[in-house]
């Protein structure tokens, strides 16, 4: 039997955080919080849970919130397995995808510092919002993180040492370097928030949980076994939001360390999950102190950036040059509106030549056109986010229905 709770605000001790990400949670709650964490944040490959699952002393939901938020574990070293299935068709899971998510203005010539280089980590993480990736993820507090994706025949990492950023990819032989604001190593701007892409289930739940506080039914539904660790099994599902298309999600929590093992996050629609990501293989000591240095190997390209205070990285042509978005609503149902100024089209059309044509193109075939008292448009659907780009430039997005974001298009029109 599942132990079910309503959570009203839960008001656990402040913890430390492993990354110092959790006194910075996104700002912007669902649609960015989920969005994030499927994007705009993933279905991870289900985090391979062991087979069996352990017999634990029962808990109530309150009691494993609080055991999360008081959890003071610092450091890690594991094997992350993620899985991503929006439901974008071939043409927008592959390469192509790659370009529209990471280098839509990088011809702009208006482009943050290092937004060309190949091993930007705002140009490599996207990856993660298609298909599987095993990930390699060091910590040791909030001033040191390592993430590495690893490949068949490459590797690319992240490396985060108190105001240094490094990223480098070995396919390409290129490295990325900034150096951060010392505020921001203390608030995590390192490699785990290098992109806005969750890499552990941890920061991935760490959103979710910030967003569900008064709005979801929380419960503790049975126990698991992850990564040969015991672990409870969270359960969040939204409540009075009828446009959201967030169904529910499924957090597998250490029950000896507090730490979330996995996370599962599945749509309304049904069918398997949208994002997944879970340990394979952890370990809490401390990484070695090795595991965080770096220098560029002899012959690699060496691309200088300017870290962004909000974001932790250099923006990427057109999408550093964007307003920062304002919210419409609360909750699961909130909408994220961001005024393009003309760079959301200008990056597909005019700009690039026969890419930006091909670009244009590819979307046209994707998206489906609407009209209404804003105008004209392009809803653009996953089985997660949706997201609408006016004639005008206004982009809406958020983890709701294309009603919710018509309407929103509407309101903000009159």
């Amino acid at each position: 039997m599942a132990l079910t709770e309503r959570i009203g605000r839960p008001e656990p001790e402040e913890p430390e955080q492993p990354r110092g990400r959790g006194r910075k949670i996104a700002r912007y709650a669902v649609p960015v919080a989920v969005a994030g964490v499927a994007a705009a944040t993933i279905t991870l490959v289900p985090a391979l849970a062991d087979a069996g699952t352990p017999s634990l002393p029962k808990i109530t939901a309150q009691q494993l919130l609080t055991k999360i938020a008081a959890s003071h574990t610092r450091t890690l070293d594991g094997t992350v397995k993620v899985s991503t299935d929006l439901g974008l068709p071939d043409a927008l899971s592959g390469g192509a995808a790659d370009g529209l998510l990471s280098g839509a203005g990088q011809g702009g010539g208006n482009g943050g510092s290092g937004s060309g280089s190949s091993a930007a980590p705002q140009t490599q993480l996207v990856q993660l919002l298609a298909g599987t990736h095993q990930l390699h993820v060091s910590v040791d507090g909030p001033d040191r993180q390592k993430v590495s994706v690893i490949e068949p025949t490459a590797e690319y990492s992240v490396i985060h040492n108190g105001t240094q950023l490094w990223a480098y990819d070995s396919a390409s032989n290129q490295a990325y370097h900034a150096t951060l604001p010392a505020a921001d190593g203390a608030d995590g701007a390192g490699a785990d928030g290098a992109a806005g892409v969750p890499t552990t289930p941890q920061a991935a739940a760490e959103q979710v949980l910030a967003a569900a506080r008064g709005t979801a039914s929380i419960t503790v539904d049975g126990t698991a076994r992850v990564a040969g660790r015991s672990a409870y099994e969270l359960v969040v599902t939204p409540e009075h939001a009828d446009r959201t298309t967030v169904g529910s999600v499924r957090i597998a929590v250490d029950s000896g360390t507090g730490v979330p093992l996995k996370f599962t996050l599945l749509p309304k629609g049904g069918g398997k999950a949208v994002f997944d990501i879970g340990f394979t293989k952890v370990g809490f000591g401390r990484p070695a102190a090795s595991t965080f240095a770096f220098s560029a190997p002899k012959g690699a390209e060496v691309t200088e950036g300017k870290a962004s205070g909000a974001s932790g990285g250099s923006g990427s042509g057109a999408l550093s040059a964007l307003a920062a978005p304002t919210v419409l609503g609360t909750g699961w149902d909130s909408i994220a509106v961001i005024d393009t100024g003309g760079a959301g089209t200008a990056a597909t059309k005019g700009s690039g030549g026969q890419g930006g044509a091909d670009a244009q193109s590819l979307l046209d075939s994707y998206g489906t056109k609407v009209t209404g008292s804003f105008g004209t448009g392009t809803v653009f659907h996953t089985r997660l986010v949706n997201v609408l780009l006016t004639d005008k430039g206004t982009l809406y997005a958020g983890a709701v229905t294309q009603s919710a974001l018509t309407q929103a298009a509407a309101d903000g029109a009159k």
